[in-house]
């Protein structure tokens, strides 16, 4: 008798030896999967057996109970973060598991340029992949007072940057990133400011950079475009700079701008109106920023576009004059003129 319960015994051992060897086998096997990649986006509070039905029914072809028992039997079944996941060919479970333990969420990203309008920003998170349109029914005002900047007209206060993101992620979050990052920039950009600057903040750096933005065509030119309007200010001269006529025309302006615009009168009419536009017209870039707080020392009052995308600059009316009946001829078009 006791030789039989000997021999029970050993083959109980076997077979679970066997079956551990099994497991072990199955966890470094590759998932079979219904197409070459699987999404599936974890709430927060889902359980672990509703985790791995979720899989199965993305397209993980096993059984969720085999699923199941592993994220229990692993021990960190409630370890598992909410996201949003995409495995792809190949992926086992053990990995399948690290990676939701991980947080190891899918990632898109969406890119902002300079010299974008508010508009275009909202237009491009509108068709970004993946991104949760939270913003789409509100207001600008709303939306700024979403992100915590209530109040604030948005224009401008966005750094353009490539922002990743983990799919199923709200657009307000990705605006809020690019609003703090705009904050730092200019906040590092204005304490690089040059003593003598006629801006008085860092609010008046930011629209600066803004038209510096939207008129240099060429970056070596930066500087001394900022240079000119900086001049302008300083003798209370008009900026007399299209971009932010254009701006002040919105979406009425069909691309051609007319004598009969430029003596359009808007608060944007620099041709009308001396000193900064209201607001920005449009996100600058760090380099327009570090332009407007320091930018180059010329005696320039006017430039005028060469037509290859670079300026001409000119110190009295008599040479911009000149310059304008040269280049204008290649079809270029002052942008500081009297």
């Amino acid at each position: 008798m006791k030789r039989i319960l000997l021999w029970g015994l050993f083959l109980l051992l076997l077979l679970a030896f066997g079956a551990a060897a099994a497991v072990r086998w199955w966890l470094d096997q590759p998932l079979p999967l219904a197409t070459p990649t699987v999404e599936l986006s974890v709430e927060s509070g889902t359980s672990p057996r509703e985790i791995a039905q979720g899989w199965v029914d993305a397209g993980v072809r096993v059984d969720p109970r085999l699923l199941y028992e592993w994220f229990r039997w692993s021990g960190q079944a409630r370890r598992i973060r909410a996201g949003s996941y995409e495995i792809e060919a190949g992926i086992t479970p053990q990995d399948l598991l690290r990676k939701m333990v991980r947080g190891d969420e899918a990632q898109a990203a969406v890119r902002l340029i300079e010299g974008w309008t508010f508009r275009q920003v909202r237009a491009e998170l509108a068709k970004a992949e993946a991104l949760k349109p939270a913003s789409a029914a509100m207001s600008d005002a709303e939306l700024m007072a979403a992100i915590g900047a209530a109040g604030k007209a948005p224009e401008g206060w966005f750094f353009p940057d490539t922002y990743a993101y983990s799919k199923g992620s709200s657009d307000l979050a990705v605006l809020q990133r690019a609003h703090r990052a705009m904050q730092r920039r200019l906040e590092s950009a204005w304490a690089e400011r040059q003593p003598d600057t006629p801006l008085r903040s860092p609010e008046d750096a930011l629209i600066l950079a803004s038209i510096v933005e939207k008129e240099t065509g060429a970056a070596a030119d930066r500087g001394k475009v900022a240079g000119v309007f900086i001049n302008r200010l300083r003798i209370g001269m008009p900026l007399q700079t299209d971009p932010t006529v254009i701006y002040g025309l919105g979406e009425s302006f069909d691309g051609n701008l007319r004598k009969r615009d430029l003596q359009a009168d808007t608060p944007y009419n620099t041709y009308l109106r001396t000193g900064l536009t209201p607001t920005p017209i449009a996100m600058p870039g760090k380099a327009s920023l570090l332009a407007a707080v320091r930018p180059e020392p010329t005696k320039a009052l006017y430039f005028v576009a060469r037509g290859d995308g670079s300026s001409e600059f000119s110190s009295n009316l008599a040479d911009h004059n000149r310059a304008v009946n040269r280049y204008q001829r290649g079809g270029g078009r002052s942008s500081s003129t009297q």
